[in-house]
């Protein structure tokens, strides 16, 4: 079987009609390569990358096109060789270096660029992705509110804001919980796509709406996730001393 460069690369996610289907089925795995060498950063002309970053509909909302020459190649969507160690279907999330991580098999994974927000800071550790929505709403917390007044019409009790292109979360939110209870912390898209790579003021870890899509597609409800605040430590290697056991 011949793997083509492109698809080790890009890996799904290459038509908006596909994208259009994404808030209304039910997300499967994508086939994965047996074996992928990691390879060059991908070249800012790339045709396909205009069309992976370019405007799509989806659930009834025209998500814009994303400059993507504006931003460093390494944030882009890539597939990489597994830095993380983990079991296949594992997300990580690695703050330091402004990675995700979804672990495939066979040694592989597919890395996005994030930004991280002051609440992105305050959670680290193992939990699940108990609940995955698409378009939500966003209610900001009462004391966002009482630092911005002017936010108090998308309060909880006024129902949020609506959903759409410019909604802080975005196409898509993934909600994290550890032993049954909701850790507030949200993987979620963003229409700012200048603040991947970045420290920004406010949210948890915002992907640009291209990518949370695609995210949302590779990962199902109860998916394991790890986020690292420190930098991600590197697998153990196995010891093949010939004093190992």
């Amino acid at each position: 079987m011949i793997i083509s460069r492109r698809s080790l690369l890009l890996g799904t996610l290459a038509a908006p009609a596909l994208l259009s289907a994404c808030a209304t089925t039910e997300p499967k795995n994508p086939p994965i390569p047996a074996k992928v060498a990691e390879l060059p950063p991908q070249s800012p002309e790339d045709p396909e990358l205009d069309a992976r970053y370019g405007a799509f509909e989806d659930g009834g909302h025209l998500v814009p096109a994303v400059p993507y020459k504006q931003i460093d190649p390494q944030y882009l969507r890539q597939r990489v060789t597994d830095p993380t160690g983990e079991m296949p279907g594992t997300v990580v999330v690695d703050t330091s270096k402004r990675f995700l991580y979804v672990v495939e098999a066979g040694g592989t994974a597919m890395r996005y660029g994030i930004g991280v927000g002051r609440q992105g800071f305050s959670w680290e550790g193992d939990g699940v992705i108990h609940w995955r929505q698409a378009w939500p709403r966003w209610k900001p917390p009462a004391e966002m509110i009482g630092r911005q007044p002017e936010l108090e019409k998308y309060s909880i009790a006024n129902g949020g804001m609506e959903p759409g292109v410019m909604n802080p979360l975005g196409a898509r939110a993934l909600y994290i919980y550890r032993d049954g209870q909701d850790t507030l912390y949200r993987l979620h898209g963003s229409p700012e796509w200048n603040s991947i790579g970045k420290a920004v003021s406010s949210g948890c870890v915002r992907l640009m709406n291209h990518d949370i899509v695609d995210l949302y597609e590779r990962v199902p409800y109860h998916a394991r996730i790890k986020v690292f605040q420190a930098p991600m430590p590197q697998p153990q290697q196995p010891d093949t001393s010939l004093n190992a056991a």
